[in-house]
């Protein structure tokens, strides 16, 4: 198949024999639409996610950008950039350029964006595809305003917003279009998501900025506390992911890692074998933060939308689901049965790629749309 070729300068496309002029800015949409690749992310604080219609998912990256502060360019983005955090030279800084569901460095999120559009574009320059993109519920007008100017800047032709748990609910496969109840708890890098939807719409939301990275913060001050042990983000995650738990059970006692960090009075490197039941203990507080929201939610909820969440349960979504017992100690303090969802990580880049494939039907979950 030809691939169009543009010569931007004089703002001409070449397609084989054939030669277009254009004014800039004022492409075609249908030709737009032939050579672009629709795209639904889940831009989040610890991972971005991309799903391309008609392909689904094609990309899931760290959201962290390595720049050289000298040169004042990038180095490295996603898996590569992660690699490097707190282990860069001094002329070089690995960032995340969100911070609890929102664009933190304008600048930073921007490259990030122009680096994973271009990677599912395969390079190729001709393209202003359509990008809906998942946003915290909570957010201001402000920081959804910077989500659209980040995408646009990023070559996109229009951006559609449509709020984490709304996507969520779509990608876990809840029916948010029927007239009843759902529940969902997305639980992210950065904000915690609790929403009752119903009818396509949200009836009532709450969003906390307290999810997985503070479960790690709450790690590291645990370590540097109880063990004078000081250890970095990198570590706090794995040894969350590996022993975390968030209820109690018959093996805790069995369940244990070395991990490795500084030890503050002899300044040296040491060694520790620490218990999932510690682990547990140095998180209580950030999971009780989000137990509380999911009840605030449930007292909010109306009655006959609470009868339906009793029948079909509360839905879990995010990385966060992924923690071993939060389930059980959500259905615990609510007294409701809690589901997991089939793929957590990727349930709202599966939402935003499913509104993308069904447009007409769907058109009303956005909560803000570019004027592009």
């Amino acid at each position: 198949m030809l691939q169009p070729k543009a010569d931007t300068k004089r703002n001409k496309i070449y397609y084989g024999h054939l030669s277009i002029f254009y004014e800039r800015g004022d492409l075609p949409v249908a030709f737009l639409d032939r050579f672009s690749r629709d795209m639904g992310i889940d831009l989040g604080t610890a991972n971005t996610l991309v799903y391309v219609s008609g392909k689904g998912v094609v990309l899931q990256e760290p959201s962290v950008v390595a720049i050289d502060q000298v040169q004042r360019k990038p180095l490295a983005v996603g898996e590569e950039a992660k690699r490097m955090l707190g282990r860069t030279p001094g002329n070089v800084v690995a960032l995340r350029p969100l911070r609890d569901g929102v664009i933190a460095d304008f600048d930073t999120a921007e490259v990030m964006l122009k680096h994973f559009i271009r990677r599912v574009h395969e390079g190729r320059t001709l393209v202003s595809p359509r990008i809906v993109i998942g946003i915290p519920s909570g957010v201001t007008g402000v920081e959804r305003r910077a989500v659209m100017d980040a995408a646009q800047q990023a070559g996109a032709r229009t951006v559609y917003l449509i709020d984490e748990p709304v996507a969520a609910a779509i990608g876990a496969g809840l029916p948010v279009a029927e007239p009843t109840g759902n529940m969902i708890v997305d639980i992210g890098g950065g904000t915690t998501e609790v929403a009752v939807l119903s009818l396509q719409g949200t009836v009532l939301s709450e969003s906390v900025r307290v999810a997985g990275d503070e479960l790690s913060e709450s790690i590291i001050s645990y370590m540097k506390k109880v063990h004078n042990l000081v250890i970095g983000e990198r570590t706090a995650e794995e040894i969350k992911i590996a022993i975390g738990s968030a209820y109690p059970s018959l093996d805790d006692n069995e369940i244990g890692m070395d991990v490795r960090g500084l030890h503050l009075l002899s300044g040296l490197p040491r060694t520790l074998y620490v218990k999932t039941g510690e682990i547990r203990e140095s998180m209580a507080e950030p999971l009780a933060v989000i137990v509380e929201a999911v009840k605030r939610t449930l007292e909010k909820t109306p009655p006959e939308l609470a009868a339906d969440i009793i029948d079909r349960g509360i839905m879990l979504a995010g990385g966060g689901a992924l923690l071993r017992g939060l389930d059980t100690l959500i259905s615990h303090e609510t007294g409701i049965v809690v589901h997991i969802a089939a793929d957590p990580l990727s349930c709202v880049v599966l939402g935003a790629g499913r509104v993308l494939e069904n447009f007409g039907q769907m058109g009303r979950v956005f909560s803000a749309q570019s004027s592009g």
